[in-house]
């Protein structure tokens, strides 16, 4: 018996719909929504109605009957740090992501809303996998130089995993029982270590981490972030961590084709931005390697940028020699929460539920210190 499946990931000002029976894709729609529209809204969970009734209209037009569905799926935004997995949609995951327990509004939060919306109408099972704040860090990763300080993780925890699962199973492998180096490359650049199943540690793409990306400033000496911090206020300096640093702070433009069109046509500096961007993603790699104790299995690339053929043979000809190199062109989100959906329903994976409560907190440290 194959499952069948409907994903919801909403976005700034469109919702990503899927319908999967089994591995195939019957239909996926970029449900637009009017931005003027949405921002008449207070709150993003107050969109619920109007982000509803849209998707609800392009699925009656494409003839979509969601009584046939077996499960519904929707992001995992809003919630506190929780290990890896696919998560049953229950009061309290709702109301975390209704509020964004988290403390970062985004509409990624609406996910689960809308599907569970769905899945209370036609009595079937809802689900959240690999949420944005999945954190599987060893303690170490966690641990900084100022005491009271420890690194949250931000990732593109779906893409990364489901690349990674997608790998092993190309391989005959079991991805519990590898070792990887897993990328996501896009918008917002990922570098993560997943050991045995575990995404150990990776870069905070939402803290001013890692490499350069697009829109985000990745690591910045912390001296000279302080100076910049007083002759800038603090809206305008955590929005190089999200949206203005990168290409976007350098040249003023977001999309990577026109910097490396720019810089096929001669301009120097559109090179120097590119180059360094690349140099950083290596540098990051190397790392992840270091903390795999060197034992790497595979260093997979994911994301839109990995469509640039140049990129991934900089990338496979510098890292090629700490393990096999394989690229995954762009994402797999959809595909990702439907197979999360399906491994559950096919009793391959546990469900788990989310206890409200995030993964770790510094107390537990405090704890396992005095015993």
């Amino acid at each position: 018996m194959e499952y069948r499946i409907l994903t919801v990931n909403p976005g700034s000002t469109s919702t990503k719909v899927g319908c999967f029976e089994g591995e195939k894709e019957l239909f996926s729609v970029n449900v637009s929504h009017d931005a003027e529209k949405l921002k008449e809204f207070p709150t993003i969970s107050a969109q619920l109605p109007y982000r509803k009734e849209t998707i609800l209209r392009e699925l009656e037009a494409a003839g979509i009957d969601l009584s046939t569905m077996d499960a519904f799926v929707g992001r995992g935004g809003g919630l506190l740090a929780v290990e890896g997995g696919t998560y049953i949609v229950d009061e309290t995951l709702l109301d975390h992501a209704e509020k964004g327990a988290n403390g970062v509004q985004h509409p990624a939060q609406l996910g689960s809303q809308i599907a569970f919306e769905f899945a209370r109408k036609y009595g079937k099972p809802c689900f959240v996998v690999n949420p944005p704040d999945t954190d599987e860090l060893c303690i170490e990763a966690r641990m900084t130089g100022v005491k009271g300080i420890y690194r949250n993780v931000h990732l593109h925890a779906l893409n990364l995993k489901e690349t990674a699962i997608r790998h092993s199973t190309a391989n005959g492998w079991k991805y519990e029982e590898k070792n990887y180096i897993v990328c996501h490359i896009g918008g917002g650049i990922s570098i993560s270590a997943h050991q045995k199943g575990r995404m150990i540690d990776g870069n905070d793409i939402v803290g001013g981490e890692g490499p350069m990306a697009p829109t985000r400033c990745g690591a910045v000496p912390a001296s000279e972030l302080i100076k910049y911090c007083y002759t800038h206020d603090e809206k305008e300096t955590k929005s190089l961590c999200t949206k203005t640093g990168g290409f976007v702070s350098h040249l003023g433009v977001s999309d990577a084709r026109e910097v490396t069109d720019r810089a096929a046509q001669g301009d120097q500096y559109a090179k120097l931005v590119w180059d360094t961007m690349k140099y950083q993603i290596v540098k990051e790699i190397g790392a992840m390697a270091g903390v795999l104790h060197g034992q790497v299995d595979g260093i997979l690339l994911g994301g839109g940028i990995v469509h640039d053929k140049e990129l991934v043979e900089h990338i496979t000809h510098t890292c090629g020699w700490i393990a096999p190199v394989t690229a995954y062109p762009g994402e797999f989100e959809l595909e990702a929460m439907a197979a999360g959906a399906i491994r559950v329903l096919k009793g391959q994976e546990q469900a788990k539920t989310y206890t409200g409560r995030p993964v770790w907190t510094p107390e537990k440290l405090e704890d396992d210190h005095d015993r």
